[in-house]
């Protein structure tokens, strides 16, 4: 009987010890608040105690890249701790994981030595050491030719002063046609004296310029009064 009684003591603790132990094999991410095993848990050792499981930390990471974060911080609000690319490398995409060591490269160089090629469609990150002074580049990646000094597509004939004296004045003429055309659909009128264009918004047709001149606003001849004008377009 005491025998029997023993072994019914022995088969309770082996119980409770086993619900301990399966309890103990399962834990709750602090993101998704799944009850997680062991194996689905982030591998947190020698950053900080707080425990995710590796779905919502490859998420995580993942979005902090998309915005370029070099230091991918634990997801915990109060912790310092910082995530590395190495205790990530199984559970991040390929592509997640290159750019993020991308950035963590170009986070080293100064901003003062980067450039980025002309191209729109490659915009590849450059870096000028600053030894020789460089006007013709070839880009690494696109392997387009560019100007180092305008940081523009290679003006092929032509130096950089002149390159930019002649975008300053197409520049220039764009503009003064821009406003040629928005004088002609509002009806404005220059005046005779200064040149500027004049928007007449009210009242009679005689026009006092800012410049001191007056003027017809119908035909722009110059004048004292309008009632002392004869208007060429009203005769007309």
């Amino acid at each position: 009987m005491l025998s029997l009684l023993k072994k019914m003591m022995m088969m309770t603790r082996m119980m409770k010890r086993r619900k301990t132990e399966s309890k103990s094999q399962y834990n709750f991410c602090g993101i998704c608040m799944d009850k997680k095993t062991a194996s689905e848990l982030f591998d947190n050792t020698g950053i900080c105690r707080h425990i995710f499981c590796s779905d919502c930390i490859s998420q995580h990471v993942a979005v902090k890249i998309k915005e370029n974060v070099t230091k991918v911080k634990c997801p915990d609000p109060k912790c310092k701790g910082v995530i590395g690319p190495e205790a990530c490398r199984s559970i991040v995409p390929k592509e997640v994981l290159e750019r993020w060591e991308s950035i963590l490269c170009e986070s080293l160089i100064k901003e003062s030595q980067k450039f980025y090629c002309p191209f729109k469609d490659c915009s590849a990150m450059l870096v000028d050491d600053g030894g020789v002074v460089v006007t013709q580049s070839e880009c690494p990646n696109c392997n387009r030719l560019f100007c180092a000094q305008c940081k523009v597509a290679w003006h092929c004939g032509i130096s950089c002063v002149e390159f930019q004296g002649s975008k300053k004045g197409k520049r220039n003429r764009d503009h003064d046609k821009l406003l040629i055309d928005l004088a002609k659909k509002k009806k404005w009128i220059k005046c005779s004296k200064c040149m500027l264009f004049v928007e007449k918004v009210g009242g009679c047709d005689y026009i006092y310029c800012r410049c001191g001149n007056g003027f017809c606003y119908l035909c722009g001849q110059s004048c004292d009064h309008v009632a002392t004008h004869r208007c060429e377009v009203v005769s007309k």
